[in-house]
């Protein structure tokens, strides 16, 4: 599941930084699903640690 999130959060990543045009509301959902994705990301390590 791990390796899943980072996978995604890495192309959700490229396309933030690709030099291209995406129309505003595209953007924003974008970013959003970035950050959800880094909170997943997180909370999945935090819980390898306590183990």
């Amino acid at each position: 599941m791990n390796k899943i999130i980072k996978k995604i959060s890495q192309a959700v990543q490229v396309l933030l930084l690709a030099p291209i045009k995406l129309p505003g509301k595209a953007l924003h959902i974008i970013k959003y699903v970035a950050v959800g994705l880094g909170v997943l990301e997180a909370m999945t390590s935090e819980k390898k640690e306590d183990e």
